[in-house]
């Protein structure tokens, strides 16, 4: 059985990193107007969503902390960047609020499972890669647009065409993997109370 390394691990400061930076982000949208920093930033932080938990594996140093704080940064980085751009008018509100509507029944599912002492559920490799494709797109959807009706450059039209293919291919994923959690969630919490019973 691995020991439980606490808060003090690099992963756990990866995943620290990533959240300090939500506000940078912000910040550069909003406060500076440099569209083109500010989504270069987002895409690093969501390119980065698999750092701390190859680290924590790597150097053997799993915690339980880190098991909590790494799913919540990465719902926060999620809700955060996707209403961001759509603030900045860089993607429609329907996109953004039917993305964020997933986002939030995973969360509210997660925190039930783990209130109602369901076991642990394995991210599905689906579910990975339409996290990926929706974390690549509210980036590229930013890039790809201007503030105050500027006419976008010929680059940035190929880029929101190709962002509206992946986006929408992407979110229409994320609600086919969030249909196919139900049977695992299920069975989750049928071992879960099992092994309370056995305790």
């Amino acid at each position: 059985m691995v020991a439980d390394r606490g808060w003090w691990t690099w992963a756990n400061l990866v995943t620290a990193i990533r959240l300090a930076l939500i506000p940078v982000f912000l910040w550069l949208l909003f406060g500076t107007g440099h569209r083109a920093l500010a989504a270069w930033l987002l895409g690093a932080l969501g390119a980065t969503d698999w750092v701390d938990g190859y680290l924590a594996r790597r150097l053997h140093q799993v915690s339980a902390v880190g098991k909590v704080i790494d799913p919540v940064a990465d719902r926060i980085l999620v809700m955060v960047g996707l209403l961001g751009v759509a603030a900045a008018g860089g993607v429609p509100w329907w996109f953004a609020l039917i993305t964020l509507a997933r986002e939030l029944i995973v969360s509210l599912m997660t925190l039930l499972l783990a209130a109602l002492g369901a076991a642990r559920i394995d991210v599905l490799w689906w579910g990975k890669v339409s996290t990926f494709a929706l974390m690549t797109t509210f980036p590229l959807f930013l890039l790809s647009s201007n503030d105050h009706h500027v006419a976008l450059a010929a680059w940035q039209q190929v880029g929101r065409d190709l962002c509206w293919v992946v986006g929408v291919a992407g979110l229409a994923l994320s609600w086919v993997v969030l249909a196919s959690y139900v049977r695992p969630a299920l069975s989750a919490l049928r071992q879960g109370r099992a092994a309370r019973r056995i305790l």
